[in-house]
């Protein structure tokens, strides 16, 4: 029996993506129109389960009894639709009920109480403190709320006059917007849904008081006017195109016998709520003391109402949507193809409501039959057409399972709209596959497809695809294709992503370019109707605001012993260490190297690479013994594979060295899987940092590459590279105080590969040890739930760092200043409520300890972009859009949120493509910064970053917490399988396990910067 996959699945295959396979012209004329029919008309069969018991596991099977049989009554031919009223209107007006049940949830039959018009729901306000910031003091889930903005804004810095991609929408307040409830069953597709919607509005425009409702595929539908009844039921006879492929010869024919099947689809319509746009416009007009939430479902109406017509057009993944019409389709190698679209997200700001539109790349599985896309994804099947008698042995096996594993596809061989999920291979070659039919007898799969199909099986001796979770489902590998539409969700190799790098890297004056045509084209936002319809208004030009550029910080180096102040002036904002020393070097006298691979001339570079490194330490003021504790260590690559021998080898340099080895250089021939294993041996086990590096860079040994491996070496020692001239008290005197200690925290939560449902994720939590300098961080790493992001050790995590505080500085930190990464803007206050829960509780066990902690969440995962803009019409407009803005340009006006502490800082120089600033989101703030202050706090620090010469985009404790919980990553990725691995043929989905702990770290280690 086969398994088809639910058709109401996120990604589509539509008629307007078909040039999706771009220049590749396929042999058979059939698969171009099945590939088409197969993904635009695909729904989910509801009644195949009454075949389990006596059908094959196979594919050909009779035509199943149609779902509506068993539904509804027969319908006249020439009647299509029929309507009828299940309620009456109720006499009272719905008012703020709840939105719809999910698409996941089978809304019951159920008699709404509305209350009576005009009354307001009583809103649960938590108390207030002091200074006018809400507390804890609730279980109510608006007990804690994010600190509001302490200003207009701030003051410091030159104006710059920038344009931002958020367009102003313009919307009727008091007009109403009547959301229903949309059933549909059989379930379809949600491209199917769309075309149920549109002849229902179509042939019924009486009934549904002539409206144009926008619908989102799944459950939701959205009016401007209200249909005559409440309760509204049709049935819709829809045709399913179908296309018949022959057989001649064994061999696939173009000829297409092309059917129309007639699909009866029953509609139940119910009237959910009735909302305006009120509570919106007084949200971001800040009208009134008291704190009201975001009013979602009015928000989510607009966003279903301007995505109407993109959707139809384009591709849509996740809030982004791609099209062919946007530059057509780049092949990016390995079976993928690049496809550049466009992102759109309504938010609320101060301006008003404004629609952020960005430029958007990513990569497809390209949609070509499953044989040659494994030849194009896997180098060991490149010459798989010439050998059709080959098989998959070992690792084989495992790779062809992982490249296949969930991609959707559909069969050439015999007529079918269904589209298939892969979950695995067959253990056995397809020659040595059986089955049994209805009558329990044995038939051979190769002889059931050439008595059925006349064709003979080619590839006999790989497996087959299984296309069941749970149950043996077989399709040969030779007669699948793979649909289009479907994301890449696999690691893309190191030239596809440079491909895909390129693609999307475009200059300012590109980038904008392509935006301001998607706003103007006719796959855009502002294409189609709905937004007339609904009297929306969306402007087609980009915010202008004005921003500040913040000064840059004098910095404190070293130069023999002595103190040299710099002050970045360049306009990138970097600085050279050509006649300086690192502010505070470290001396390193033991230490070893060790070379994986290589050949005889690379090796040769050796002893060149430790004269010209040590050389290069000591003019950057860092000491590296010239003399390593033992001759270099060549060994074979070899040694990465076997976890046991790569351990040996390195406990014998560290025997070598007394078990007091300060430092391990390795050398590789390439990148290694290895790499990650050499990590947590080095770390866990050894006790001692490394630095790695490639054989193809020392052979070109420049001073920047020697450079950059010194300051990673010298901060990982325990080393730092730069400080602040003046002191965060100096500069921030209302707030810090030298006698005050403060805590620069950072956290990120790193979760596993999008097609990995298993493993754990890792969080990782860091903090300064040192003030006033604030410069060395300490990191905890700790293994947690399956894809959770709420850090579940925080208070754990937390409480060590304070200690490890305490032992440095002699005091407990006055403040904790807690920057949080990963964090998206809809688990903002989940975050807040229980992570700042947790860092006060570690505080707790230090008695009488209560330091004034602030909160931020730091985003770079945005869409927001400043482009420059001269208001000078004598000035030259192509030097206006193509430089990106300056380090230090920050906004926290028009385009941030219309209450809240939030603001847009770029600190970096953008070498490539266009800036993106880095979003600060201040979500408590104890400690009351006003604007300027923590916007020249966080700027500074950016300048401290130990492994570079320039201000960084991020601020350093959330950078050093990414780098940290990819460490933590990395023990997890073993080169060896382990026993929370599952096994490649299980295809049941159990409950991901208790996380896996992370291997403790060595005391050598633990507390040096071993991650950067």
């Amino acid at each position: 029996m086969e398994e088809t996959e639910e058709s109401n699945a996120n990604k589509k295959c539509t008629t307007k993506t078909r040039s999706f396979r771009g220049r590749h012209q396929y042999q058979y004329q059939y698969q171009h129109q099945l590939l088409h029919y197969s993904n635009q008309y695909g729904f989910c069969n509801q009644n195949q389960n009454q075949y389990q018991s006596y059908y094959p596991a196979l594919l050909p099977l009779p035509p199943q009894i149609p779902l509506h049989l068993a539904l509804t009554p027969p319908i006249p031919q020439n009647h299509t639709f029929r309507t009828k009223t299940h309620l009456q209107k109720p006499s009272c007006k719905l008012n703020n009920t709840p939105l719809a049940a999910s698409s996941e949830t089978q809304v019951q039959n159920v008699t709404i109480s509305p209350a009576p018009e005009g009354v307001q729901r009583p809103k649960s306000l938590p108390p207030k403190d002091n200074n006018g910031r809400m507390v804890i003091g609730s279980r109510s889930p608006q007990a804690l709320v994010a600190a509001t903005r302490p200003d207009s804004g701030g003051v410091e810095g030159p104006v710059i006059s920038l344009l931002a991609n958020h367009f102003l929408v313009q919307f009727d307040s008091s007009q109403r917007i009547f959301h229903y409830n949309v059933e549909i069953s059989p379930n379809p597709s949600k491209e199917i849904a769309r075309m149920i919607k549109q002849k229902l509005v179509e042939d019924n425009s009486a009934v549904l008081s002539g409206a144009l409702p926008a619908y989102d595929g799944r459950k939701n539908l959205y009016s401007r006017v209200e249909f005559q009844n409440d309760r509204l039921e049709f049935y819709v006879s829809l045709p399913i195109p179908t296309c018949k492929p022959t057989l001649l010869n064994g061999e696939f024919s173009d000829l297409l016998e092309k059917h129309q099947q007639l699909k009866l689809f029953r509609i139940n319509i119910k009237l959910v709520s009735k909302i305006d746009g009120k509570e919106l416009s007084s949200y971001m007009s800040k009208e009134g003391d008291d704190w009201i939430p975001l009013p979602q479902d009015y928000l989510h109406a607009l966003d279903v109402i301007l995505r109407e017509s993109p959707t139809e057009n384009c591709i849509a993944v996740g809030r982004s949507l791609y099209s062919s019409s946007m530059g057509g389709i780049k092949a990016i190698g390995g079976g993928a193809v690049g496809l550049r679209g466009f992102f759109q997200s309504l938010r609320p700001t101060q301006q008003g409501l404004a629609l952020n539109v960005d430029f958007s790349v990513t990569a497809f599985h390209e949609s070509i039959e499953v044989i040659p896309y494994l030849q194009k994804r896997l180098d060991f099947l490149r010459d798989l057409s010439q050998r059709k008698t080959r098989g998959l042995i070992g690792e084989e096996r495992k790779e062809v399972e992982k490249a296949l594993k969930n991609i959707r596809i559909f069969v050439c061989h015999r007529e079918t709209v269904q589209r298939y999920r892969v979950y695995g291979l067959t253990e056995e070659a397809t020659e040595n596959l059986w089955f049994a039919d209805r009558d329990g007898k044995n038939l051979r799969l190769v002889t059931y497809f050439k008595d059925h199909y006349n064709y003979d099986i080619q590839f006999r001796n790989l497996p087959c695809l299984q296309i069941s979770r749970s149950k043996p489902c077989y399709l040969p590998m030779e007669l699948c294709m793979i649909c289009e539409g479907q994301k890449f969700l696999g690691k893309l190799s190191d030239d596809q992503t440079a491909r895909i790098l390129k693609m999307g890297c475009q200059r300012p004056r590109e980038r904008k370019a392509i935006i301001d045509e998607v706003m103007r084209g006719p796959v855009g936002p502002t294409s189609g109707t709905q937004g007339r319809e609904f009297n929306l208004h969306v402007s087609r030009e980009m915010t202008r605001l004005n921003g500040r550029i913040l000064q840059p910080p004098k910095l404190k180096l070293g130069d023999g012993g002595h103190v040299r102040d710099l002050t970045p002036s360049r306009h990138d904002r970097q600085w050279n260490l050509l006649d300086s020393h690192v502010f505070e070097g470290t001396k390193i006298e033991r230490w070893a190297l060790i070379s994986f691979g290589g050949t005889s001339d690379q090796k040769s570079h050796i002893p060149k690479f430790i004269n010209q490194l040590t050389q290069r330490c000591e003019q950057l003021g860092i000491f590296l013994n010239k003399n390593t504790i033992i001759g270099p260590q060549f060994e074979s690559t070899q040694v990465l594979n076997k976890v046991s021998l790569l351990e040996s080898r390195l406990k014998k340099i560290q025997r070598a060295a007394s078990n007091n080895l300060q430092l391990l250089i390795c050398v590789m021939e390439k990148k290694h899987k290895g790499y990650a294993d050499l990590k947590r041996i080095a770390e866990t086990s050894i006790g001692v940092v490394s630095q790695c590096c490639l054989y193809p860079n020392l052979s070109k040994l420049t001073s920047q590459f020697l450079a950059n491996l010194a300051l990673k070496i010298n901060a990982k020692v325990g080393g730092c590279t730069v400080a602040l001239y003046n002191s965060l008290p100096s500069q921030i005197p209302r707030l810090l105080r030298p006698d005050e200690p403060v805590i620069f925290m950072g956290a990120d939560v790193t979760h596993p590969h999008p097609l990995d449902d298993y493993s754990p994720s890792v969080a990782a939590v860091v903090g300064s040890m040192n003030w006033p300098a604030a410069n060395k961080y300490v990191s905890r790493m700790r293994s947690q739930t399956h894809r959770q992001e709420i850090i579940q050790e925080l208070g754990a995590m937390v409480w060590e760092l304070l200690e490890d505080f305490y032992h440095e500085v002699n005091k407990l930190p006055h403040r904790i200043i807690f920057f949080r990464d990963g964090v998206s803007e809809t688990q903002f206050y989940k975050v807040l409520q229980e992570e700042l829960q947790a860092i006060r509780g570690a505080c707790t066990r230090f008695p009488g300890y209560k330091p004034l902690i602030t909160f931020a969440v730091v985003q770079k995962r945005h869409h927001t972009r400043l482009f420059p803009f001269d208001t000078d019409p004598s000035s030259t407009q192509n030097q206006c859009f193509d430089e990106n803005i300056p380090p230090g340009t920050v906004v926290d006006t028009v385009i941030t949120h219309p209450s809240e502490f939030d603001f847009y800082l770029c600190s970096h120089w953008g070498v490539k493509g266009t800036s993106r600033p880095t979003h600060y989101h201040v979500l408590w703030d104890e400690n009351q910064f006003t604007s300027d202050e923590l916007q020249k706090l966080i700027y500074n620090l950016c300048y401290t970053f130990v492994r570079c010469t320039k201000p960084v985009s991020l601020v350093p404790p959330a950078y050093y917490a990414h780098l940290a919980a990819y460490r933590g990553r990395l023990y997890l990725d073993r080169s060896e399988p382990t026993g929370y691995m599952r096994s490649a043929s299980t295809f049941s989905r159990a409950a991901p396990p208790k996380a896996t702990p992370l291997p403790k770290l060595s005391e050598n280690v633990k507390n040096l910067m071993f991650y950067c």
